[in-house]
């Protein structure tokens, strides 16, 4: 499976790592994926990845909500 955010989508990033002399070679910038489990209406338990970033919004939308 992809470093993809199950919810927005959301993959990983890349460009150029700069040394002193500014000479570029290729870096990525991974996501902060955690695996989360999330119940729907019926009861249904799913074990999902989403980035660190997600999580934290669904905590504050939980917290609003319930």
């Amino acid at each position: 499976m992809a470093r993809k955010d199950w919810l927005t989508g959301k993959g990983a990033l890349s460009g150029n790592s700069r040394s002193h002399a500014l000479n570029a070679t290729r870096r990525k910038w991974n996501l902060n994926l955690q695996k989360v489990k999330l119940t729907d209406d019926q009861g249904r338990t799913y074990v999902i990845k989403v980035s660190a970033r997600t999580l934290r919004t669904l905590k504050k939308e939980a917290r609003v909500n319930g």
